[in-house]
């Protein structure tokens, strides 16, 4: 199997998980991760209506997301603040050197780039700088701007297109969820779950890689 692109997920790919942010919440809380989960993120393998989906849409600002949240919270008696969430998310701003390193070898093998991030408004000034974003990707999809947020079918589909309309099975997506790992799944991607060690990923990306390299030389 060869491809042509690769497209990629910012948080849990390039730097740490959320949803490890969402554990250090529920420790500190004492509450389960996957009640943590619920009421931070909602159903996230789904698009629902849940505040944060709203705000990763780009439909809700963050204050607004912040006490809908809050009172999500409270029915269920617990005291969570979503800022308490972010600041997990903001504590560790290392990019993974190695999956960088990835992607200029993508680049070098002639594929093309994406990144495909759900995201929101209030969240742009953080992550985008963390990486020379013009020169590694060829397209930057943030669902927050175009109203659309993983694992709707559309936004990848859309990523696609936007890449010069490969065809879905002609391309790699990495995420560090598994509800978005099967809606990429669901329209064709080949995809690979990225975990809290990144390096079987990575050795999938050069697994491919090395398959492009062979494709070009018959």
């Amino acid at each position: 199997m060869t491809i042509d692109a690769v497209i990629y997920d910012f948080g849990g790919v390039f730097m740490g998980s959320p949803f490890e942010a969402m554990r250090k919440l529920g420790d500190e809380k004492g509450v389960a991760s996957e009640v943590t989960l619920d009421i931070m993120f909602g159903p996230y393998g789904d698009d629902t209506d849940h505040p944060w989906h709203r705000c990763e849409r780009g439909e809700l600002d963050l204050i607004t997301a912040r006490e809908e949240i809050r009172l999500l919270a409270a029915a269920q008696g617990h005291e969570m603040d979503l800022f308490e969430m972010l600041k997990y998310i903001g504590s560790d701003g290392t990019v993974r050197d190695p999956m960088v390193d990835s992607v200029k070898r993508v680049r070098a093998a002639g594929l093309k780039t994406a990144i495909l991030t759900n995201n929101i408004v209030e969240g742009r000034d953080f992550w985008r700088p963390m990486l020379p974003l013009d020169e590694l990707f060829d397209v930057v999809v943030d669902s927050s701007e175009i109203g659309m947020r993983k694992p709707n079918p559309k936004i990848y589909l859309h990523t696609l297109e936007l890449l010069g309309g490969i065809a879905p099975e002609r391309a790699l997506f990495l995420d560090d969820f598994e509800g978005n790992i099967k809606g990429a799944e669901a329209v064709g991607l080949l995809a690979v779950l990225v975990e809290q060690d990144p390096t079987s990923a990575i050795a999938r990306i050069d697994e491919l890689l090395a398959s492009v390299a062979s494709e070009a030389s018959e």
